[in-house]
């Protein structure tokens, strides 16, 4: 997936920016749901808007921390 359809996978399950969605509901295996999100994690332009919590449900290792929620901000558009 790239960052596109992610933001577009985000906005199908969260129903908009800015609220939170389960990884879990991504659809990817654990290590394809680490690795990917660990990726933008790591990338300063990406990361800024995307905002990970640990709020109960299947939990994910990013980059050492565990989180079962990403929510993104709507200014991620500014880098399409």
């Amino acid at each position: 997936m790239n960052l596109r359809d992610v933001v577009n996978k985000y906005l199908a399950i969260a129903g908009g920016y800015g609220r939170p969605a389960a990884l879990a509901e991504f659809g990817l295996d654990p290590v394809q749901t680490e690795r990917l999100f660990g990726s933008f994690d790591e990338d300063y332009h990406i990361s800024r808007f995307f905002h990970f919590t640990n709020s109960g449900g299947a939990a994910f290792k990013i980059n050492g921390f565990e989180h079962t929620h990403v929510s993104i901000d709507a200014e991620i558009e500014t880098i399409f």
